[in-house]
C-alpha cells in the first residue's frame, strides 16, 4: 500500500472543510492506522485527515514520549475551554516553522472511538493543544492563521519556493 502523503501549505485542499463520519468501518480504521503510520514517519504527534487529502472528521494523535499511546477521535468537538497555554506550534503540512500560538489549556470534548462508541474525555497541557490544533485543521484553518499576515505571507513564500525546488 502506497505510503500517505501529507499535503504542504498553501496547498488550497488544506482549507476544505471536513464532513462527519457516517459510519465506523473498516476502511476508515485503515485509513487511521495509515495516518497514524504517516505521523510517526513525518515525525508528528498529530495529524488530521484532511491533511492526506481525505475530508472526513478524522483525526489520530499520539503525545506519549514513547509514542505508545495513540489516540483516533472521529467527529471530535469541543464542549468547554478552560485556561490559556501559548506554546511553539509546528505541524506536518508547514514544515520547518515554529511561532507562538495561544490555545485553551484545558478542554472537554466529545466524540467517537475506533469502536464506533461516542465518548467524553479531558484534556489539558500538550494533548489539549495538540487536539485544538488538529481540529482546526478539519475546519480547514492551519495554525499560521493565528500568525501576523506578514509573517504568513514569509511562510508562504518560502515553502512554494522549497516546493518548486524539490518538484
Amino acid at each position: 500500500m502506497m505510503p500517505l502523503t501529507i499535503l504542504e501549505y498553501p496547498d488550497h485542499r488544506l482549507r476544505i472543510r471536513a464532513k462527519p463520519v457516517t459510519t465506523v468501518n473498516g476502511n476508515l480504521i485503515t485509513l487511521a492506522h495509515r495516518m497514524l503510520d504517516a505521523m510517526y514517519v513525518a515525525p508528528g504527534i498529530g495529524l488530521a485527515a484532511t491533511q492526506v487529502n481525505v475530508h472526513r472528521q478524522l483525526l489520530v494523535l499520539d503525545v506519549s514520549e514513547d509514542r505508545n499511546d495513540p489516540l483516533i477521535l472521529i467527529n471530535p468537538v469541543i464542549t468547554a475551554r478552560e485556561g490559556e497555554l501559548e506554546t511553539n506550534e509546528g505541524c506536518l503540512s508547514v514544515p520547518g516553522y515554529y511561532e507562538p500560538v495561544i490555545r485553551s489549556e484545558n478542554i472537554r470534548l466529545d466524540a467517537v472511538n475506533s469502536d464506533g462508541e461516542t465518548f467524553s474525555m479531558d484534556a489539558n497541557g500538550l494533548l489539549a493543544v495538540c487536539i485544538q490544533h488538529e481540529i482546526d485543521h478539519l475546519k480547514g484553518k492551519l495554525f499560521v492563521d493565528y500568525l501576523s499576515l506578514t509573517k504568513r505571507q514569509i511562510i508562504r513564500k518560502k515553502l512554494l519556493k522549497q516546493q518548486k525546488q524539490r518538484d
